[in-house]
């Protein structure tokens, strides 16, 4: 049974740090990029950061690119999202996701996806 535990969301203040952690499990992890989305009320999902632990290929939303940095622990089959100098923004409910891939130039669709964690809320008080 695949699984994707999404853990690490919480209450921050504007300018604050949080790190998410993706534990995944039920599939050959090294074959897949993992992919952060998150969904603010009201808004659409869209992607944050992606891994893929192939080749360690990495992607950055613009919006987030210098604050955030995506790692992967292949020993303990874990992604882990560094979120530094949050911003009110920033507010929303974060997933992870796996996709098959081998390497990845931009950022995977929603559609492009093949398996979903729950959420994890982050919300950054101004």
């Amino acid at each position: 049974e695949v699984q994707l535990q999404a853990s690490g969301g919480g209450l921050v203040q504007a300018g604050g740090s949080l790190r998410l952690s993706c534990a995944a499990s039920g599939f050959t992890f090294d074959h897949y990029a993992i992919g952060w989305f998150r969904q603010a009320p009201g808004k659409e999902r869209e992607g944050v950061s992606c891994i893929t632990n192939s080749d360690g290929s990495t992607y950055y939303a613009r919006s987030v690119k210098g604050r955030f940095t995506i790692s992967s622990d292949k020993a303990k089959n874990t992604v882990h999202l560094q979120m530094n100098n949050l911003k009110p923004e920033g507010t929303a409910v974060y997933y992870c996701a796996a996709a098959y891939a081998i390497t990845i130039s931009t950022m995977p669709g929603i559609d492009f996806m093949n398996y979903w964690g729950k959420g994890t809320l982050v919300t950054v008080s101004s």
